[in-house]
């Protein structure tokens, strides 16, 4: 390296992994008598796109809301950027940004006022959220919408102002639970390219989909989630192993290829009665 320092492959001949985003131990969330997560551990590498997949029920959005802060736990524990999510509430949510599925907005606002009014509550100057704002407007394709009201928006506009009320602090690590469900496929793509660039930058995008095809084109590193349980994670690579795709390896994960595919229907179709 021509400034001298010293790599992380360097350092004393042994390669150092780069520090975990997240860290998960030992998570565990239980509702009367159904067990959603049962003793999960993660650890999410810096600088990558991550999905977290798995089935409808498998526990998804139920992890990321406790590692958001927005569920406790019954037990274990979650570090983002090495601070503890429930001893140092206010450190993580300096440095998180969160799209939850179903999200409520303040939807009497205008979209510039939502942002204005997000840029605040996190405490920036009042030219920076102006700016900030202005350009994620923009981006997001949302400017000529700006002044109408956040109730007025489709789905994909939803989407796309909580994405820009996120982003707003330039957060480390971007939590995103079904972000394309129900957006077209221009907000899609525009909600893609948003978040490609925002991980180039060495940011951390985690977002939970059951949309194989969708993260194997967008992700680095997958953990698969079934039952409450976490049955693999890696790489995309490592976690596709010798399937031929990644959702040749998730059914074999969560155990679907032996299921019923409908072969005990045999009064379906056909006109019979």
């Amino acid at each position: 390296m021509s400034d001298g320092a010293v790599g992380p492959e360097e350092a004393g001949g042994a390669h150092i992994a780069p520090p975990a985003a997240v860290r998960v131990e030992g998570l565990w969330k239980r509702f009367g008598e159904q067990i959603a997560v049962a003793g999960i551990d993660l650890e999410l590498p810096a600088g990558k796109f991550i999905g977290l997949v798995g089935p409808n029920g498998a526990g998804k959005t139920t992890t990321l809301s406790m590692v958001t802060g927005l569920l406790r736990p019954d037990a274990g524990k979650v570090l983002v950027g090495g601070h503890d999510v429930w001893q140092d509430p206010v450190a993580v949510k300096a440095r998180i940004g969160v799209l939850p599925e179903g999200l409520r907005l303040f939807d009497r606002l205008s979209g510039r006022e939502l942002l204005a009014y997000s840029g605040r509550l996190r405490g920036l100057p009042g030219d920076v959220v102006d700016r900030r704002a202005t350009q994620l407007l923009d981006v997001l394709d949302l400017a000529g919408a700006q002044h109408k009201l956040v109730v007025d928006y489709s789905t994909g506009m939803r989407k796309k102002i909580g994405l820009a009320a996120a982003l707003l602090h330039n957060p480390e690590v971007l939590f995103l639970d079904e972000p394309f469900e129900g957006v077209d496929p221009v907000s899609a793509q525009t909600i893609r390219g948003v978040l490609e660039r925002y991980t180039v930058s060495g940011a951390t995008v985690v977002f939970s989909s059951h949309v194989m095809e969708l993260v194997e084109s967008l992700c680095d590193w997958v953990a698969v989630m079934a039952a409450g349980r976490i049955r693999a994670q890696g790489t995309l690579a490592e976690v596709r192993g010798d399937a031929p795709t990644l959702q040749s390896a998730f059914l074999e994960l969560v155990g679907a290829n032996g299921r019923d595919s409908g072969e005990s229907l045999d009064w379906l179709g056909g006109g019979a009665r």
